[in-house]
């Protein structure tokens, strides 16, 4: 039986896809992006932390694992949990969205998930960076609903020193969703002084532009997540960065709109 490692499950959701939705969050990450609002998911192994919150749990939690963040599941037990809130995803025209760290490092996990999604009728998201080798898509593409896919910096240099990795494959896996008439809309976090740059706004316009199969973007606004971070003993880069105000989040959804795309700020 498959089995992945989620770190928390989320329900009602509203802001990870359309409706009522439950997000199931997978542990590990291949980016390690400087503003990365949940560092609990880049270690892909379940970790320790005292000062941390306890996320939910499939499992009851034990005395001597209360301190532990993920744990390991069958997809048939996190589906079991899904399943428990169809009522909503029905009601809403909802369902599950599989976010993370990045759901496409455990792609068999992933896909058994979707299929079980796919037989049950149940709408199916993926939250992704794109980070990924092509043939992992291939797999899981035709069992998604809709991809929300992070397009944070459109040069190769800047995305490699601000996540770690470059975005040609991002890029290019994109391209091969987009070709393949998968539904996909873009999510763009909104960093000062990273993302916000003219330069990268407007290569991301034209990439817009270049791409009609592409409808809708959402910008998520950065915040200070230092106190998660001194939680789980880390670093981070971006203390003292202040989150953008509301007439720059409108400022940059004038930008975007100007490609004739939709454009959603928060969400």
């Amino acid at each position: 039986m498959t089995k992945g490692i989620i770190f928390d499950v989320k329900k009602y959701a509203i802001h990870d896809g359309p409706g009522i939705r439950t997000t199931v969050f997978f542990k590990g990450c291949p980016l390690s992006c400087e503003w990365c609002h949940n560092p609990e998911s880049i270690n892909p192994e379940p970790e320790r932390s005292p000062d941390y919150r306890s996320p939910f749990r499939l499992a009851p939690y034990e005395e001597d694992d209360l301190e532990v963040i993920g744990e390991a599941a069958t997809a048939a037990a996190v589906f079991d949990e899904i399943i428990k809130d169809r009522v909503f995803y029905e009601e809403s025209g909802g369902g599950v969205t599989f976010s993370g760290g990045e759901p496409l490092a455990q792609p068999d996990f992933l896909e058994s998930l979707l299929q079980k999604c796919r037989e049950e009728k149940l709408h199916a998201a993926v939250d992704t960076s794109g980070f990924a080798p092509k043939d992992t898509l291939k797999k899981i593409a035709d069992l998604v609903d809709l991809f929300l896919f992070d397009l944070k910096l459109i040069d190769d240099g800047l995305h490699e020193q601000y996540t770690g990795v470059g975005n040609q494959r991002i890029l290019e896996n994109l391209d091969f969703l987009l070709d393949g008439g998968q539904e996909v809309e873009l999510r763009f976090p909104l960093i000062p002084g990273v993302t916000d740059r003219e330069e990268n706004i407007e290569g991301i316009k034209g990439f817009i532009s270049e791409k009609p199969g592409l409808n809708k973007i959402s910008i998520l606004p950065f915040h200070d997540v230092k106190k998660k971070y001194s939680q789980l003993g880390l670093h981070f880069e971006l203390a003292g960065v202040e989150p953008p105000d509301e007439k720059d989040i409108q400022g940059i959804v004038r930008e975007f709109e100007t490609t004739g795309i939709k454009v959603e700020a928060g969400g």
